[in-house]
């Protein structure tokens, strides 16, 4: 696939996630099922695999390539697809990133190194080591809610020196770090965090890294398309009109919640893996009514 260096991994990202059979095993099968679905039927133009969504901290490396190699034969053809190879251990990061690129991932995304808390100059040598290591661009993805460490703006600005550090995924909600890094780097910024999509894409993101896509791609797509056109009031309009599917797939963690929807939409999802469990009945029936009111019939 040819990228724009506009936006490099697409417009509309999912972060997938990873479907397993009802024992709890990869369903390879259900990963290409609901890869295709997406790309070809939802309006997604990319799909992170692996990611927080994918269950990444529950999958064995094995898993992990297995899931890739599938998805990049269902869809690797018409989507882009970001591979994440994040981990709080550099060495293991780039051995990941050395086969997503082996297995022809379009892309890496590289989370902030969580638990063991480095200070900022041991982040700039995680990232530009990862970026060193391989060929494909790298999407840097801040999140210090799960790994307590954000990535400091003078970081990012330093990181952005790299030819392969390319974007960053921010769901930090520290709108006037985006505002900074976008005037002093060329980093491209995707919306990782769906309620603040709007004010992201309305200081620069150029896109979005979603869970609620799993439902709205669509949706989500004309939002970005309202921003770059400069509608504002119809940008606001989807936006408000999406705000009870943002709150009710985050009334838990968001994978319990996406799963829950997707098997009632028939679509392949199968459990969460211990330690995360399944959404009770009564969170589905909440789940029906938050979705409903979004526009969405379960």
């Amino acid at each position: 696939m040819t990228a724009d260096p506009a936006r490099p991994f697409g417009r509309v990202l999912t972060a997938m996630v990873t479907p397993f059979t009802e024992d709890g095993s990869l369903d390879l099968a259900g990963a290409q099922e609901l890869a295709a679905h997406l790309v070809d039927r939802a309006g997604h133009d990319g799909l992170v695999v692996a990611g927080t969504t994918g269950e990444s901290p529950t999958l064995s490396d094995g898993e992990q390539r297995a899931l890739l190699e599938v998805v990049l034969d269902a869809v690797g053809d018409r989507a882009t697809v970001v591979a994440g190879v994040g981990t709080n251990d550099t060495a293991h990061t780039i051995d990941k990133a050395h086969e997503a690129e082996r297995l022809g991932a379009h892309g890496l995304m590289v989370v902030t190194p969580y638990y063991n808390k480095p200070p900022q100059a041991g982040l700039l040598r995680h990232f530009t080591a990862v970026a060193d290591s391989t060929d494909l661009p790298v999407m840097l993805y801040d999140i210090p809610p799960r790994t307590v460490v954000p990535i400091e703006v003078e970081t990012l600005v330093r990181a952005a020196e790299h030819p392969r550090i390319v974007a960053v995924k921010d769901a930090k909600g520290d709108l006037g770090a985006v505002a900074w890094t976008l005037a002093r780097t060329d980093l491209v910024y995707y919306s990782g965090e769906d309620m603040l999509n709007l004010p992201l894409l309305a200081l620069g993101a150029v896109g979005v890294v979603s869970v609620v896509g799993h439902l709205v791609g669509p949706r989500l797509a004309e939002l970005v398309a309202a921003v770059e056109s400069g509608d504002l009031v119809k940008a606001r309009a989807v936006n408000e009109s999406l705000l009870p599917v943002y709150t009710g797939i985050f009334r838990t963690q968001g994978v319990i919640l996406v799963k829950a929807a997707l098997r009632e939409l028939g679509l392949p999802a199968g459990p969460v893996r211990p330690p995360l469990v399944d959404a009770t009945p009564e969170q589905v029936v909440q789940l029906r009514a938050d979705l409903a009111a979004g526009g969405i019939s379960l």
